[in-house]
């Protein structure tokens, strides 16, 4: 949880310094922005269904298919120890 909070902070600090820099976001930087958000949403559901009891296994299932085509790797581009 920790990680996603992380992320989700990197990713609003990086659209207000460019915000306040006055210069727009260029569209791969958006693009970008938008693959980060949709990587987030899809942890914070893995995370909302451990919470509900859910075998591991059938989390990561639903993570893995949400990720699909968005991150590297079966993780949506995060691992973390277990």
């Amino acid at each position: 949880m920790r990680t996603l909070l992380a992320l989700g902070l990197m990713v609003c600090s990086f659209s207000a310094v460019h915000a306040q820099a006055g210069k727009p976001i260029d569209k791969e930087s958006q693009e970008d922005i938008a693959r980060h958000r949709a990587m987030a949403s899809a942890h914070e559901s893995a995370a909302k269904c451990l919470e509900s009891g859910k075998k591991h296994e059938v989390c990561e299932k639903e993570l893995q298919a949400a990720c699909k085509g968005l991150a590297i790797g079966k993780y949506c581009g995060m691992r973390h120890a277990h």
